[in-house]
């Protein structure tokens, strides 16, 4: 078993809340308070699901939690776009790293799967 911090999926999942600490210090008071956090609340999560994922035996209850999550995330996002508090160059990059998210926690939970058969 890897450490967490050296998998790719956490390495992309920081970048992610990285770039929303970033994102979320550029919106207007009242929105950063509440759309902001949230956002910082959840790639929390995710990277924190991360950890315990890679940690049990049982992967799948975490890594479904973990895409949960990372849906809850796109859709602040997308509001955030919609309500013009970040740019489309901002949303296009963010997306980009919660697909990557996607795509790894499945390919992982498809793994798990097969291993545990």
């Amino acid at each position: 078993m890897a450490l967490h911090t050296d998998l790719t999926i956490h390495k992309t999942a920081y970048d992610l809340f990285d770039a929303i600490m970033d994102l979320a210090k550029n919106m207007p008071r009242d929105f950063k308070a509440l759309i902001g956090a949230e956002l910082r609340k959840e790639c929390i999560a995710i990277l924190v699901l991360i950890f315990r994922a890679n940690c049990a035996r049982d992967k799948d209850k975490h890594i479904l939690s973990l895409i949960e999550r990372l849906q809850v995330a796109e859709l602040l996002l997308r509001l955030s776009r919609d309500k013009r508090l970040i740019s489309t160059g901002q949303y296009a990059k963010v997306i980009q790293l919660t697909s990557s998210i996607g795509k790894q926690a499945n390919g992982w939970r498809k793994y798990s799967n097969s291993s545990a058969s």
